[in-house]
């Protein structure tokens, strides 16, 4: 059955590390099916939201739901309908890539691992690698497999922390061809990334992270009436995200 009801809805999030208040009152709201990529810079607050969304961290205060379930009153439904992708592969380099993939599918507890195995390894192009050992896969195949272990259940909602870093120009172009078809089949993609180009280039919506609260959101097109219109010379260019950014982050600076 369809909902209009957002994947996910964020209100009033706060979280502090003793002294260190990292989350100060974060408010948003992601659709069903789209791309959405919150920004910071490091030490933002990026992976402290997605661990709080995951349910791996419980904030001190706010409330957030993931897939219409309360993150704090119920973590196992909200964990039964998201996967998450850390900054990091999070694979087992001495099994394949196979055995990795059947490894996941045991211990969600999925219906015929092989096939869900060898289906995934079809999906994501890993097929002619799928007995060899990972430890011999490049950074880009590593994080493929990351992704592709990551989808298996077909959660509805999909968090990825920084899912490129690391990885060069080919490798990370892979891997965004790949979240652009998650979403194209109707996955919702929580995107955090520090390249700007990723957020630019995928997102359906974006909010920047700064000090604890966010304190810009919209579409692309949004975000770039925030700044002057552009000037007509010869050819007449758009702001960058990293333009808007960089502004952005800059105005709150100068108003602390």
């Amino acid at each position: 059955m369809q909902t209009t009801e957002p994947a996910i809805r964020v209100h009033g999030l706060r979280k502090a590390y003793q002294q260190l208040e990292v989350l100060k009152g974060v408010n948003f709201e992601v659709a069903r099916g789209s791309i959405f990529a919150l920004l910071g810079s490091n030490g933002a607050g990026k992976t402290t939201v997605v661990r709080i969304l995951s349910t791996l961290l419980k904030a001190d205060d706010g409330s957030a739901t993931v897939d219409g379930f309360d993150v704090r009153s119920q973590p196992a439904r909200v964990r039964e309908s998201v996967s998450l992708t850390g900054q990091f592969a999070a694979v087992d380099e001495i099994l394949t890539g196979r055995e990795n993939l059947i490894m996941i599918a045991e211990l969600r507890q999925v219906g015929s691992p092989g096939k869900v195995a060898d289906d995934l390894l079809d999906r994501f192009g890993l097929t002619d690698a799928g007995r060899r050992r990972v430890g011999t896969y490049s950074g880009g195949m590593r994080r493929r497999l990351d992704i592709a272990m990551s989808f298996i259940g077909d959660p509805p909602v999909i968090f990825l922390d920084e899912p490129t870093t690391g990885l060069d120009p080919e490798a990370r172009i892979e891997v965004w061809q790949m979240i652009q078809d998650l979403a194209d089949a109707g996955t919702t993609v929580f995107l955090t990334t520090q390249y700007l180009e990723e957020a630019e280039k995928l997102a359906d919506r974006i909010a920047i992270l700064h000090q604890g609260t966010i304190i810009v959101s919209g579409t692309l097109a949004e975000l770039r009436l925030l700044l002057p219109p552009a000037k007509a010379e010869y050819v007449e260019r758009q702001p960058t995200l990293e333009e808007i950014f960089l502004a952005v982050i800059g105005d709150k600076k100068g108003q602390r």
